[in-house]
């Protein structure tokens, strides 16, 4: 077939099909973001414009706000699909490579297009084009390479042959998945070839589920009946293999207690017998408590990131450690014992040498004992009280409002603590995105963007802080205009509040944080109208300064979202300085003449070491 390279590419992405949790066969690619530049408004947008039918195009608003949403998409769709984002080179390209940090770090799949200079360089140098005086070949878009889990830049036409095999299987892999980009110089996103029909035959992606080693399984089993006080731990693996269910199929055959991850949280019914509750810094007290006591820990599907293990000190130093994981680089970590594998195929084959083995019911129960304390505490701080709303409040009136379909998501600041920590879990399909592999301030407003295309069966709710909403609000906006219905629950407590919290809670002097410490000329500094600027980008727009007309506003912006088929904003003002308290200690650097650094020295005597 006689095609340009860019109407090959989209042909091929036309062509890839993929199974879902549920079985059912969906797009690969259902949804192209998109910001036209002189790179690739002829080229690929050309090619786009042709098979628009088959393949949506979305306009974006900011390079990194459309990347973001594609991030977003392919989490809600739980890694079954994934969003593509296109710009021109130069600052659009760079742009985008935040983006494929986030995707990156909480290894999920994204397909980043950014057009590139010319091969053939007659006109030397275009413009957005950076020259590097030692490499002629170096354009901007090799700023891609160290947050891609495979970069390319296509040259010739028929490179796409050997390339295209190479991004499908990254962006299905279990193990590999994450940030793909094709870099397109412009000249050859034009150049016709031949290429083969067999290429755009259609095909259908399944997840890969590779088997545990028969020895590495035994020596896992061996552990867990020596052991006398195991904690299960899932992470993000566990959703997107879907193995929830058999997680706790299996839990609750053996009796032992489960916790989750931030990437894990609400595969577990909040009332399941068992649950601990979150893992962690922005987890709970209760699984905490239990993980300090946990003689061994099995941990499923996940990387045990710091805010997961409070910086490696909330599991006792002799603790066994046994890591099941799909990414052999994931499994080996801090000296565990390894089992490569599919979390849903190693959680089938496990209780097969665990027959008649179950945890102590003692250790069973205390799960369940410490959880309801937990509980009792989350109930205080959620109660109503009198002046500005907490964030702890917030979150429990969303979640209290949230149907078992709804999708809640957060990223950076103070919210995810309490998101992770306080949320109530009704079980079934996860409903829950909160960006802290990469923390990006700014990721709430388009992850939500992209989660309401691939999430249809609830409403999304975003909720974000001031300082995110100011960093990036555009995509309010390409919601708004496309049509796509979500609730952002922006929180103003008038700066940026959880980092004035750490660096006044380790005896910094308070700078540069909340508005009232920053330097400004003004003898009155302007605040900043959100309510208002919501309205500008074509949102439906709730205001309030207390807990009851909180409910009120998030009520009617449900239905508001809903009817209008667009996001509604929903703007509270909210205390700066209160927040929920695991009791888990966080490495970060203090100096030696501040207070905190003898908390600091603690820490440091109290962390694992490699075993």
């Amino acid at each position: 077939m006689e095609l340009t390279t860019a109407q090959a590419l989209v042909a091929w992405l036309i062509a890839q099909h993929s199974e879902t949790l549920d079985g059912r066969e969906v797009p690969l690619f259902p949804a192209v973001f998109a910001i036209f530049g002189h790179g690739n408004v002829l080229g690929l947008g050309t090619a786009l414009q042709e098979r628009s039918d088959l393949i949506p195009v979305w306009r974006g608003h900011t390079e990194q706000g459309m990347a973001l949403a594609a991030v977003g998409l392919a989490k809600a769709a739980h890694r079954r699909q994934v969003g593509v984002a296109t710009s021109s080179i130069g600052p659009g390209a760079l742009n985008m490579v935040t983006a494929a940090g986030v995707a990156h770090a909480n290894r999920l799949p994204l397909l980043l297009l950014p057009g590139d200079t010319f091969v053939g360089r007659a006109p030397d140098p275009v413009l957005q084009q950076v020259e590097h005086f030692g490499d002629g070949t170096a354009t901007v878009n090799d700023a891609f390479r160290p947050v891609s889990r495979y970069f390319d830049r296509i040259t010739r036409p028929e490179q796409l042959l050997a390339a295209l095999p190479q991004v499908a299987r990254v962006l299905t892999d279990p193990a590999d998945a994450g940030p793909v980009t094709l870099a397109l110089p412009q000249d050859v996103q034009a150049e016709v070839f031949d290429f083969p029909e067999s290429l755009f035959e259609p095909v259908v992606h399944t997840v890969a589920r590779p088997r545990p080693d028969r020895t590495r399984l035994a020596m896992a089993a061996a552990a867990l009946r020596a052991s006398d006080r195991p904690l299960l731990v899932l992470g993000g693996g566990v959703r997107y293999s879907g193995a929830g269910p058999r997680a706790l199929e299996f839990a609750q055959w053996h009796g032992i207690p489960i916790t989750e991850t931030t990437a894990g949280r609400t595969l577990v019914p909040h009332d399941h017998p068992l649950y601990a509750g979150p893992l962690g810094i922005t987890g709970s007290r209760s699984a905490n408590t239990l993980a300090a006591e946990a003689d061994l820990v099995l941990a499923v599907g996940t990387r045990l990131q710091d805010f997961t293990t409070a910086s490696w000190t909330v599991f006792a130093p002799e603790a066994r450690l046994i890591s099941i994981n799909a990414a052999g680089f994931d499994a080996v970590k801090h000296g565990s014992l390894a089992v490569v594998a599919d979390a849903d195929a190693a959680l089938q084959d496990l209780p097969g040498l665990l027959d008649g083995w179950e945890a102590d019911r003692q250790w069973t129960d205390r799960a369940a004992e410490l959880r309801a304390e937990w509980d009792g505490y989350v109930d205080k701080l959620r109660a109503p009280a009198a002046g500005l709303p907490s964030y702890a409040q917030i979150v429990g009136a969303v979640n209290d409002l949230s149907g078992s379909g709804d999708y809640v998501i957060t990223a950076a600041g103070g919210l995810p603590g309490e998101v992770v920590g306080g949320w109530r879990a009704t079980g079934g399909e996860p409903t829950m995105d909160v960006e802290y592999g990469f923390s990006c301030m700014g990721y709430e407003i388009a992850g939500a963007w992209g989660a309401a295309i691939a999430h249809r069966r609830g409403l999304v709710t975003t909720m974000l802080g001031d300082g995110s909403y100011l960093m990036s609000n555009s995509e309010l906006f390409s919601a708004a205009f496309a049509g796509h219905p979500m609730v952002a629950v922006v929180c103003d407590n008038g700066g940026y509040a959880v980092i004035a919290r750490l660096q006044e809670g380790q005896g910094g002097v308070p700078f540069n944080n909340f508005y009232a410490d920053c330097r400004t000329n003004h003898p009155v500094p302007p605040r900043v109208d959100f309510a208002a600027h919501a309205h500008s980008l074509g949102c439906a727009v709730f205001t309030a300064d207390e807990l009851v007309g909180f409910h009120e506003a998030y009520a009617q912006a449900r239905v508001a979202a809903r009817t209008g088929s667009r996001p509604a904003v929903v703007v509270v003002r909210t205390q700066p300085a209160t927040w929920t308290d695991t009791g888990s200690w966080w490495e970060v650097g203090v100096p030696e003449h501040l207070s905190g650094r003898d908390d600091y020295e603690a820490g440091k005597r109290a962390q694992r070491r490699y075993r």
